[in-house]
């Protein structure tokens, strides 16, 4: 597979495969770009669309989404050998982490809506300032992880890892939704 190092693509709406080490994405349109067995590693995304994209056995090895649409992605498929992802200001409605070990991620002003979670583990993850209305949490190793300033979540303490997270008191009843009270 060709190496390609220290590039910045601009603007772009395809790309070949190959490994990208240390390069810059920006104002790329790659929406519904089949990215499967691609290799990106210290990378960044900037003010890009990679919305609806195939991703199986892609590698993110330290890779930074700021500002993009990443609608629908499925992150489950990708290679999880040195896994490790951080979003800013990033729409990821309608994706799915299902099973990843993506534990330190953050997730910094995203729109998280509608998310699947189930059974990752997120451990010492931060979600600071974003909106995980309708996002499914379910056998997610959530210990340690900081909700303080996130929104709209639903978690259930019964069925999730919750040992050391941390929640805003205004929030604390994403966390009672499943005993079907009324908080006033």
């Amino acid at each position: 597979m060709q190496l390609i190092e220290d590039y910045t693509f601009e603007k772009i709406n395809k790309i070949e495969r190959a490994e990208y080490y240390n390069c810059t994405f920006l104002n790329c349109n790659l929406e519904s770009s089949d990215l499967s067995r691609f290799v990106f590693e210290y990378c960044s995304f900037i003010d890009s669309n990679i919305s609806n994209s195939k991703l199986y056995d892609t590698a993110f090895k330290t890779v930074l989404f700021s500002n993009c649409k990443l609608l629908g992605l499925d992150f489950s498929n990708c290679n999880n050998f040195l896994l490790k992802l951080k979003f800013a200001d990033c729409n990821l409605n309608f994706s799915s982490f299902y099973q990843l070990d993506i534990k330190s991620s953050t997730f910094y002003n995203c729109s998280l809506q509608e998310v699947d979670f189930t059974s990752s583990n997120l451990a010492k993850s931060v979600f600071e300032h974003c909106n995980l209305g309708s996002s499914v949490f379910e056998n997610t190793n959530l210990s340690h992880v900081n909700f303080s300033t996130a929104i709209n979540y639903t978690i259930n303490p019964q069925i999730n890892e919750l040992k050391g997270a941390k929640f805003s008191q205004e929030q604390i009843a994403g966390l009672l939704k499943h005993l079907d009270i009324v908080i006033q």
